[in-house]
């Protein structure tokens, strides 16, 4: 259901490009799946929600744990907010705010967070929002190293450890993903 909307509505509302629609799967859906088996049960924070990628995958794939969707945009709310009642998601809630603007107490568990921001900007806008002993896990495209090493200062800075990228889905699906995973002192 989530992906036949996606492919239907997806374009038209902004939440995906034109060409995505052939790689929705192997790209999108697939490549947000390979991190379920990453959470604990807790509380999960997405940052920067959008499409539901890899919020709502994450809900669908891993009901044992709270999600909390956090999306500036209304018109991407309000489609998070459609799409978790009508898949009957009662693990996930929706948070209109910025990252940084965001209000979560208890802070999460963990922060999952896809395509919204370089490791300069989005380590500092999540970290605030887990708790000490929490992780940051975050999507990343092929040049996450270049991307970790340019934010080595901020990594420093916000004392995150374990920090290291994992390869995920290599025999599974076309395109690997790549985590940048890290805990929060």
């Amino acid at each position: 259901m989530f992906t036949n909307d996606l492919a239907a509505w997806g374009e038209q509302l902004g939440l995906i490009g034109p060409l995505e629609l052939p790689r929705l799967w192997s790209r999108h859906v697939l490549n947000c799946a390979l991190l379920a088996p990453l959470l604990n049960p807790g509380r999960v924070g997405d940052i920067g929600s959008g499409a539901g990628l890899p919020g709502l995958v994450l809900a669908i794939a891993r009901p044992d744990v709270q999600f909390i969707l956090i999306e500036p945009m209304e018109r991407r709310v309000d489609w998070l907010r459609r799409e978790s009642a009508a898949l009957g998601l009662d693990n996930v809630e929706v948070l209109r705010a910025r990252a940084e603007e965001a209000k979560v107490f208890p802070r999460l568990d963990q922060a999952t967070a896809r395509a919204v921001s370089a490791l300069t900007r989005l380590i500092p806008l999540t970290v605030p929002l887990v708790r000490s002993g929490g992780e940051l896990l975050f999507l990343k495209g092929a040049s996450v190293r270049a991307e970790m090493e340019s934010a080595a200062k901020v990594i420093r800075k916000t004392r995150l450890t374990d920090v290291e990228i994992l390869t995920l889905g290599g025999s599974v699906v076309p395109e690997v993903t790549r985590v940048f995973r890290a805990t929060v002192d």
